[in-house]
């Protein structure tokens, strides 16, 4: 019975391949400790949905046709911090980190682990832990920080004040503050900024094959 006692871990699933998320719902589904409260295949209002049915823990594909998982996590993090963060993606692990720093999420599964991992790492997650040492998450970011100044078109002034601060880890609603402008506008201007840093982040590494944060390909 104590198991029935128990509060249920409330997911909610964001991915635009409808064959991986009806997986994921149907593996949740076996899980007598997780209900899943909502799914969504579109980036488009997904933060709004995510706000409404206030999930524990938030399972989101990196990359979607009309958007980003990055996005929608610092969207709903700026308004609620207590939902947890989970990306989801195809990225090798170095661009994966990236992502999850830069949506200020608490881990991160790729979509070729075993269905035990990905439980696993929900179960972590909602649990309050965060799946990435936070000696290496400091050191890839103190790297991608440097890497600002050398992005190339180069980054305006104000570009480089947004993803500094994203960097550091400040939600949308406190940049907008600190930078004196309307939150939606820092959405707008920080959406394809966290997208071309995420694409450009290996461009300073030697070409031989370094092991630095932004060796990747997209294959979502």
């Amino acid at each position: 019975m104590q198991g029935y006692l128990t509060p249920r871990l409330r997911v909610f699933l964001l991915d635009d391949h409808n064959i991986v998320r009806r997986g994921l719902r149907d593996l949740l589904d076996t899980k007598l400790d997780i209900t899943v409260v909502g799914e969504s295949g579109s980036a488009r209002q997904a933060a709004q949905r995510i706000l409404e049915l206030k999930p524990d823990v938030m399972v989101l594909d990196v990359h979607l046709q009309d958007g980003s998982g990055v996005q929608v996590c610092r969207e709903v993090r700026s308004s609620d911090p207590s939902i947890k963060g989970l990306l989801l993606t195809s990225y090798d692990e170095e661009a994966a980190l990236i992502s999850m720093i830069l949506a200020g999420a608490e881990g991160y599964v790729l979509k070729l682990a075993e269905s035990l991992d990905i439980t696993a790492a929900i179960h972590r997650v909602g649990a309050g832990e965060r799946l990435v040492d936070a000696v290496k998450t400091e050191r890839v970011t103190a790297e991608l920080l440097a890497t600002l100044k050398d992005i190339s078109p180069a980054l305006t002034e104000h570009e480089q004040q947004i993803l500094t601060h994203a960097l550091g880890g400040l939600t949308n609603g406190q940049i907008a503050e600190r930078l004196g402008v309307a939150e939606e506008s820092l959405g707008t201007d920080l959406a394809p900024l966290l997208e071309r840093l995420t694409n450009r982040s290996n461009w300073h590494r030697p070409a031989s094959g370094a092991h630095g944060p932004g060796k990747h390909r997209r294959h979502d």
